[in-house]
């Protein structure tokens, strides 16, 4: 089995459980980055942690940081649409995030470092455990990953039009 394969089956299994349990589904019906949904991204996150704690030689609890990469925006709310009650969402939605899951799921210790912290440097605390700076890295890989495919798209569309 290839180490994608490996990575994506523990994530999937994972997924199923926390659809099978709570409202993991919803996150389905939230845009994240570009057209990416928070559901693909955490899904992305998660897999791309686990490939860099391999590639890094790390000594991780792999059900912890994945389950952590999957709630790590768990905020079930569209925040492209301004909310007061949330406040700015790059510095709100960890803390939201994790009290949803405790809500859903109950959270390790490892477990909340992760959503709490997976926003640093905006979240002023850095993470505490190896699995979370993972979280944090691969949140940062994805997302930007994430956002250039959608800008290239956008400029080959209006490219094509020009055409």
């Amino acid at each position: 089995m290839s180490t994608e394969n490996k990575y994506s089956k523990m994530v999937m299994d994972i997924v199923k459980t926390l659809e099978d349990t709570g409202r993991y589904s919803q996150a389905k019906d939230f845009m994240q980055h570009g057209k990416t949904s928070v559901y693909a991204h955490s899904i992305d996150v998660a897999i791309t942690a686990c490939k860099l704690a391999e590639n890094y030689h790390f000594d991780v609890d792999y059900p912890s940081m994945i389950k952590g990469a999957l709630l790590h925006d768990y905020f079930l709310y569209d925040w492209h649409v301004p909310h007061i009650e949330y406040g700015l969402h790059g510095f709100t939605h960890p803390y939201i995030a994790a009290q949803n899951a405790k809500d859903d799921y109950g959270l390790t210790p490892v477990e909340e470092d992760i959503i709490i912290h997976h926003m640093f440097p905006l979240t002023l605390y850095p993470p505490q455990s190896k699995e979370a700076w993972l979280v944090c890295w691969a949140d940062k890989i994805c997302a930007a990953r994430e956002s250039v495919v959608t800008r290239l798209a956008f400029f080959r569309k209006n490219l094509q039009r020009e055409g």
